[in-house]
C-alpha cells in the first residue's frame, strides 16, 4: 500500500446525490444536486469546501455522513467502503456533523447534559450513570462551558454557546472526522473568529480531521489546508488554500477570489473585480457542457459540448475547465 492510501482518511469516487422532482401530474425529473464528485481528504488535514449557495456543497457533507443515501458512487473511510447498515453504524462512532444553525439543531425540550450524551446513550458508550456524567462535564469543559449549564435548556444560551454545544455533541464519542457545515455563518463575527478558533484547538488536541464547508472565502483560508470549489454540483478546483488563494486557475474561482476585501487601500484600488453576469442556473435545468458556461466571460462554443475533465494541472492542483492551459 502507498504513503498517500495510509495518509487518506475520506476518500470521496465518482460521489452523485440526486433528488427526483415532481414537474407534472405523472412526471418527475432529477435534480443534481452533487454530480460526479471525487476527492480525497488526508489525516488531520482540514479541507475547505466553498461555493455558491444552491451549488451542493451542504448536500455533498450530508451524503459523505450517509444521512443521504448516495445515489452513485463510493465513500470509502480509512480504505474501508462505507456500505452496509453494519458500515455506517460503525461509520456513524467515527465520523460526525457539526450544524449550520445551533437554534435549530438543538432540541429544545433536552437538558444540555441530554444533548450532549445522547450520542453517548444510543452507542452505549458507558458503563454507569457517574461514567455518562463526567464524560458530558468533561465535553463541556473542553469546549468551554462551566457545568452549572448542565441542567439548562439550549433556549437560554447565545448563539456561540449554543454553538459550542453542538460541537460538544459532536465530540462525544471520540470521532476521527467531523463535517462542519458553515459552522459560524450564524454567528456575530466578534464570536466567529473564537469558534474557529476552537476547531483549531481542538484539532490538535485530538487530532481531528475537517471537512469545513463555507461560503466565506477569508474563513475556509484561516482554517483550511486545502480549498475545494464546487458550482452546480460539480468540483471545478482543488488545491492548497495558499496556492488557490494566489493562483486560481477556473474562471468561478478568480470571480469568488477577486471578491475578497482587502486591509490594504493600495492593493484594493488595484484589485479588479469580476463580477459575473446573470445568475446560477437551476441545478434541474443544467447547461450543457461545461455548468458554468453561461456566466463564464472566457466560454467558447467547445464548452457546450463537452463537460471538462477534472484533473490535475499542476502538482496537487486540480482544475475542471477547457481553457485552463491558456487562461493559466
Amino acid at each position: 500500500m502507498s504513503e498517500k492510501k495510509i495518509d487518506t482518511l475520506v476518500e470521496v469516487s465518482h460521489l452523485k446525490e440526486y433528488f427526483n422532482i415532481n414537474t407534472g401530474m405523472f412526471s418527475s425529473k432529477p435534480l443534481k444536486a452533487v454530480d460526479d464528485v471525487s476527492f480525497s481528504i488526508r489525516r488531520g488535514e482540514t479541507l475547505g469546501l466553498v461555493g455558491e449557495s444552491g451549488c451542493g456543497k451542504t448536500t455533498a457533507g450530508r451524503t459523505i455522513l450517509h444521512l443521504y443515501k448516495p445515489t452513485a458512487g463510493e465513500i470509502l473511510f480509512e480504505g474501508k467502503p462505507v456500505k452496509t447498515k453494519a458500515d455506517i453504524h460503525e461509520y456513524r462512532k467515527k465520523a460526525t456533523m457539526v450544524f449550520q444553525d445551533p437554534y435549530s439543531s438543538l432540541n429544545p425540550r433536552m437538558t444540555v447534559s441530554d444533548i450532549i450524551g445522547e450520542p453517548l446513550d444510543i452507542h452505549k458508550m458507558y458503563s454507569n450513570r457517574k461514567e455518562r456524567e463526567e464524560r458530558i462535564l468533561e465535553l463541556m469543559n473542553r469546549v468551554g462551558l462551566n457545568s452549572e449549564h448542565a441542567a439548562r435548556y439550549a433556549h437560554e444560551f447565545s448563539g456561540g454557546q449554543r454553538q459550542r454545544i453542538g460541537i460538544a455533541r459532536a465530540l462525544a464519542l471520540n470521532p476521527r472526522f467531523i463535517v462542519c457545515d458553515e459552522p459560524v455563518s450564524a454567528l456575530d463575527v466578534s464570536i466567529q473568529a473564537q469558534v474557529i478558533n476552537m476547531f483549531d484547538e481542538l484539532q490538535d488536541q485530538m487530532g481531528l480531521t475537517y471537512l469545513f464547508i463555507a461560503h466565506d472565502i477569508l474563513v475556509v483560508r484561516h482554517i483550511s489546508d486545502r480549498i475545494a470549489v464546487m458550482y452546480l454540483g460539480r468540483m471545478v478546483e482543488l488545491a492548497d488554500a495558499k496556492e488557490i488563494y494566489e493562483h486560481p486557475l477556473h474562471p468561478y474561482t478568480r470571480s469568488l477570489m477577486s471578491a475578497v476585501p482587502q486591509p490594504d487601500p493600495k492593493i484594493a484600488r488595484a484589485n479588479k473585480r469580476i463580477v459575473l453576469s446573470g445568475d446560477i442556473p437551476s441545478p434541474l435545468n443544467a447547461p450543457s457542457g461545461c455548468p458554468f458556461r453561461t456566466r463564464c466571460p472566457h466560454a467558447t462554443p467547445a464548452c457546450a459540448e463537452a463537460m471538462p475533465e477534472f484533473r490535475e494541472v499542476a502538482p496537487g492542483h486540480f482544475a475542471a475547465c477547457h481553457r485552463v492551459a491558456e487562461l493559466g
